[in-house]
């Protein structure tokens, strides 16, 4: 009973491998200001999430062990997450409520982008990305179009889908870092 409450997950070490090259790529600074996200907390979090659920994508066909990396990945992200809330100062008793709304938008933009990811529709992609990124409190129901910028990071992701998708998803399990196209 008490080897199960002590023992090391052996792919722990490798998710936080791979976590750490998805924050990597969703960082590089093509993917931000004038042509790309806007470079604020809430812009870095959505592209987060956009390389996330990429990976995430990549590695479920890989069956229990994909969930479980997949499960592996998350939880880092989220203690990420909580230590860099902390960091910024925000109290003890706010942190758990933010990473509750975190962890709600994480999984409604995941629910947002399966259907246009699996049947690629790079326009589809484009008008969820600017809800998400550009529009503001209120007005993300009203938009009917997106713009040139979520045009560009939507094409960006479906590249990646297509990066990942050639890539040996036992390695990514193993710790490879994923690769993601360079240019947006």
């Amino acid at each position: 009973m008490f080897d199960r409450l002590f023992k090391k997950d052996p792919m722990k070490a490798p998710a936080r491998q791979v976590y750490l090259a998805l924050l990597e790529a969703s960082r590089r600074p093509f993917l931000f200001g004038e042509r790309g996200a806007p470079d604020t907390v809430d812009g870095r979090f959505d592209m987060i999430v956009l390389h996330a659920v990429l990976v995430f994508r990549r590695l479920r066909p890989l069956g229990d062990a994909g969930k479980h990396f997949n499960q592996l990945v998350f939880d880092i992200l989220f203690d990420d997450m909580d230590a860099g809330l902390r960091e910024m100062g925000t109290g003890d008793l706010s942190v758990g409520k933010r990473i509750k709304e975190m962890g709600e938008a994480f999984y409604g933009r995941a629910t947002a982008y399966e259907p246009v990811l699996d049947d690629p529709d790079q326009d589809a992609l484009a008008l969820i990305l600017e809800r998400n990124l550009f529009a503001s409190d209120g007005e993300a129901e009203t938009i009917t179009e997106a713009g040139p910028a979520a045009q560009r990071i939507a094409g960006y992701a479906l590249a990646a889908e297509r990066y990942l998708a050639d890539q040996d998803g036992e390695a990514i399990l193993r710790g490879e870092a994923p690769r993601f196209p360079s240019a947006a």
